[in-house]
């Protein structure tokens, strides 16, 4: 394959890889506490390239990376609905371990377990499983306290990481620990809020622009391979005619 055509199509994989992107991006617009996805570009050099002194360079997608940035904080007036204003996630229990979350439209299980939609525990402090009753006033503060009736039932364990490099996503909603520590939240200024959610950081306007902008470059790309066919073509038969 000459160097053309293997750039032109080194280039369509990482459009397709970046379409993939931003069509996730789109089905989790109302997805809420949902982080974007998003792409950094790179050029891949061969080691015989490099060895040999040429320039061979191959666009790709070096890496996706989480967008942690906020949500804008909807009101629901649900009591057991929560949203975190700043850095931070939830701590939830899963089968396989401790998982985080933005999405605190959380509930009571039939056991009085408060619980996410998928039916896991939310962690409390120490790593305590909140337990309230059916019937009460539900009050939660800034500092995750949660209260009912007028007496402390527990605190939210909402935890930070260093960077989104210290996290992985598992499905939608939730994220698991890359081997990262966890730190309390609150030390970076985080407020739980009650009675409302976190909507999604995806911008359908932005995504919109951006799958214009992949399918123009693919087309683009795609035009280049096929140039890149021709004058292969032309270069073979020229050289039948001598």
């Amino acid at each position: 394959m000459d160097p053309m055509t293997a750039m032109a199509a080194s280039g369509l994989r990482s459009r397709m890889e970046s379409l993939d992107l931003v069509a996730n991006n789109v089905a989790n617009a109302s997805t809420g506490g949902y982080k974007a996805d998003r792409e950094f570009y790179s050029l891949y050099v061969s080691p015989e390239a490099a060895d040999a002194g040429q320039i061979a360079t191959m666009p790709v997608i070096e890496r996706p990376w989480i967008d942690l940035a906020q949500g804008v904080i909807q009101p629901t007036g649900n009591a057991l609905d929560l949203a975190l204003s700043g850095k931070g996630f939830f701590t939830v229990q899963s089968p396989g371990g401790p998982l985080y979350t933005r999405n605190g439209s959380f509930h009571l299980a039939a056991d009085g377990t408060l619980a996410t939609a998928d039916g896991y525990p939310v962690s409390g402090a120490g790593g305590a499983v909140l337990r309230l009753q059916a019937s009460g006033k539900i009050e939660v503060s800034g500092d995750g306290t949660v209260s009912q009736n007028g007496q402390a039932v527990g605190q939210l364990h909402v935890v930070d990481f260093p960077g989104a490099a210290g996290l992985a996503k598992q499905g939608n909603n939730y994220f698991r620990s890359a081997g990262a520590s966890p730190a309390p939240a609150a030390d970076a200024g985080t407020t739980v809020v009650q009675g409302k959610l976190e909507a999604s950081n995806t911008g359908t306007a932005e995504s919109a622009v951006r799958l214009i902008n992949i399918m123009r470059q693919f087309e683009m790309l795609q035009k280049a391979a096929s140039t890149a066919l021709d004058m292969s073509k032309q270069a073979v038969e020229q050289v039948a005619k001598v």
